[in-house]
């Protein structure tokens, strides 16, 4: 068992420290040496649990999945609709991203061109956001001449440029840029009777 528990948390450690190094110098020059190093562990303890950078680079990235997925998991707030749960989750991405390395470079990795990406975190991200908007539709939330998919694109195209322009300037992934995109878009968005009840600054602390 004591054996166990210390492979596991190398295991974690390689892809942990595989994260930063991909984060700092992109999966294509990243070497496993420098991993390894990172890590602290030898090269043949790297090559015991991953056979590649590639199957590092797997790991890392599902190793991120499961953490997007905690992010957006989260029910509404008591009393809170779909639309802002939109808002909170995005501010709950964004906050993510900021702090976490390996979330990060799994969105990185999930657009990395010289790879196969083996779950897309930026997929995984635009299928949320397009199924609470229709959700949000069916529920009476957005605006009768709103189209939840013109809404869903413009929403993904603006969260995964803040997580792309973040990378390098956690400005972009503040919770006052996400604030000010959203209160330039919900009073396009819901009907003006609900937009008094929305915060776009986010209805859960982050």
């Amino acid at each position: 068992m004591v054996k166990q528990e210390r492979a596991a948390r190398t295991r974690e450690t390689l892809i942990r420290s595989a994260a930063q190094i991909f984060d700092r110098e992109g999966f294509p020059v990243a070497s496993l040496n420098g991993i390894s190093s990172l890590a602290g562990v030898s090269n043949g303890a790297l090559h015991f649990h991953f056979a590649s950078k590639a199957a590092l680079a797997d790991a890392v990235e599902a190793a991120a999945l499961t953490r997007l997925l905690a992010v957006t998991d989260l029910g509404p707030a008591p009393g809170a609709g779909r639309v802002q749960l939109l808002v909170d989750v995005t501010h709950g991405l964004a906050a993510a991203l900021r702090t976490d390395v390996v979330l990060r470079a799994g969105f990185e990795l999930s657009g990395e061109p010289s790879r196969v990406s083996r779950s897309d975190l930026r997929e995984r991200w635009r299928r949320w956001v397009e199924e609470t908007l229709e959700r949000a539709d069916a529920e009476g939330e957005l605006h009768p001449d709103v189209a939840a998919q013109d809404v869903g694109t413009a929403v993904v195209a603006a969260t995964v440029g803040f997580e792309v322009l973040g990378a390098r300037d956690a400005a972009w992934l503040s919770a006052s840029t996400v604030t000010r995109f959203w209160r330039l878009l919900l009073p396009t968005l819901v009907p003006a009777p609900l937009l008094a009840d929305l915060k776009a600054e986010g209805a859960r602390e982050q």
